[in-house]
């Protein structure tokens, strides 16, 4: 009697489980299957998640070394540090000797200068001298031995003087120029029009660039 009883009950039961499969719908099953896929994905992601973070680990590991060791190589020993002194010493000894050279080669110069010019100015007198006498001899003493000898003397001075860069200033017919010429006195020309030089009462020099002389001349008015 029992043993039918629990056959009874087992037969129950599996209907009872049979009629609930039946009752599940397709839309069931496919809810449960994305519920299984949504499970998977966040697995895989939660790994790779955690690959990620791994690598980015190391390479912040190999990083932070690079720089360590980097850092170290930058380091510079006492050796090192005395050589770049002598060597910021030796730089500025040489660019200070350079200077110095420079300097005084400019104060060599401009002695050398001074010096010519103190010469020049008094050797010029001498040229006006040999200048108004050769201007005074007459025509018909011009080959004349004396003369011939002044003449000489006085062209001897001139190549002399031009070897050592000293040249006349043109004068006449120029336009008056106060850098070069010193104006005595005014006149009037049928020839020249204001302002120009007319006449010259005394030769002005210039040596290399700087005047040594001005000119003394007349100007038309």
């Amino acid at each position: 009697m029992e043993t039918n009883m629990d056959q009874m009950e087992e037969d129950i039961l599996q209907d009872t489980e049979a009629e609930q499969d039946a009752a599940e719908t397709p839309e069931d099953e496919a809810a449960q299957e994305a519920e299984e896929e949504k499970e998977e994905k966040d697995g895989t992601q939660e790994t790779e998640e955690n690959d990620e973070q791994s690598d980015a680990a190391e390479e912040a590991g190999q990083s932070g070394g690079k720089k360590g060791f980097f850092k170290k190589n930058k380091k510079k020993d006492k050796k090192d540090e005395k050589i770049e002194e002598l060597t910021d010493q030796v730089k500025r000894q040489m660019a200070e000797f350079d200077n110095f050279r420079k300097r005084t080669e400019k104060e060599k110069t401009q002695m050398y200068e001074i010096g010519a010019k103190s010469i020049i100015e008094k050797v010029l007198p001498v040229v006006d001298n040999f200048e108004r006498g050769l201007a005074a001899v007459p025509e018909e003493n011009q080959d004349d031995a004396f003369v011939e000898g002044m003449n000489k003397i006085y062209k001897q001075i001139m190549t002399m003087l031009e070897e050592a860069d000293v040249r006349p200033i043109e004068a006449i017919g120029k336009e008056f120029d106060p850098n070069l010429h010193n104006a005595v006195m005014q006149t009037e020309s049928e020839e020249y029009e204001t302002g120009i030089v007319a006449q010259e009462l005394q030769k002005g020099y210039t040596y290399r660039d700087s005047v040594v002389r001005h000119s003394m001349v007349a100007v038309v008015s």
